[in-house]
């Protein structure tokens, strides 16, 4: 995908990335196979922190690497994948490269990266949401996932497909606890985690929290949304010179700064736009 797509913007932002992470992974929860194999095979309940860094590494990977190393890292999660297989507790077999599974761990990631961006960061018109699914179409494939979401009305059909196949669980709520628990921010700032889980919650579409049990209280008070606004906007303008975005602006010739450039010229642009 090219530097100037919205999957650009959207990846290189770290507030995005966390709380669209979390509640991707709620989402995935809620279906009893993939559930399974995410609770009995992953180290998840052992060790979130490296979980959740290799899952990023992954996303980071697929968007700004080279495609042949993208594609090495792909065909190495394919093959772990396919060791991945057992009964869920409802009776049902599963295997992780279960093609349906795979559509919705995509579309679960996808939806929670962009949406997290759209509530959080700054709004996005409907036409950046629907190319940001289409963008991650060609990873998708490559991991399996034939049927990944290509917009966001695509993505609405897939959750009126699999409303019925999802349960509510315990282990969403374990989940969150040992989100909660985790040393994922250094001690001080342990009070932004717990503020930024709560934000995963929040951006979950109504009915699913309905289904899941997670009533108000797991989500934001009325006068946190726009605190967790702010941190989001200011961390979209905090230039990273090291980080993924900027080495593959200058692994394509462009500016270590490309990125906060052209979303300073996007913000610019809105503010002058008439009302």
């Amino acid at each position: 995908m090219p530097p100037d797509s919205i999957t650009w913007q959207v990846f290189r932002n770290p507030l995005a990335l966390f709380v669209g992470g979390v509640a991707a992974v709620i989402l995935e929860l809620a279906e009893p196979r993939v559930r399974a194999g995410v609770w009995d095979h992953s180290s998840f309940r052992t060790d979130p922190v490296e979980r959740l860094r290799r899952t990023g590494l992954a996303a980071m990977v697929t968007v700004y690497g080279a495609r042949s190393t993208a594609e090495q890292m792909i065909a190495g999660v394919r093959r772990v994948h396919e060791r991945v297989e057992g009964v869920a507790h409802d009776g049902q077999a599963y295997r992780a490269n279960d093609p349906e599974l795979l559509d919705w761990v995509q579309a679960t990631a996808m939806h929670g990266f962009l949406h997290a961006y759209h509530l959080f960061v700054r709004p996005l018109p409907l036409a950046q949401r629907d190319s940001f699914y289409a963008d991650g179409t060609a990873a998708a494939h490559l991991y399996g996932a034939q049927g990944s979401p290509r917009s966001e009305a695509e993505l609405e059909a897939l959750f009126g497909v699999m409303k019925p196949k999802l349960t509510r669980s315990p282990v969403i709520f374990e989940f969150l606890r040992i989100m909660r628990a985790a040393s994922v921010f250094p001690l001080p700032l342990r009070p932004v985690q717990h503020l930024l889980i709560r934000a995963a919650v929040e951006m979950l579409p109504r009915w699913f929290r309905d289904l899941a049990g997670l009533g108000p209280r797991s989500g934001l008070r009325s006068w946190e949304l726009p605190l967790v606004r702010q941190v989001g906007a200011a961390a979209d303008r905090v230039r990273l010179d090291s980080s993924p975005a900027a080495e593959a602006s200058l692994r394509l010739g462009l500016p270590r700064d490309y990125l906060w450039k052209a979303a300073a010229t996007s913000a610019s642009i809105r503010s002058s736009s008439p009302s």
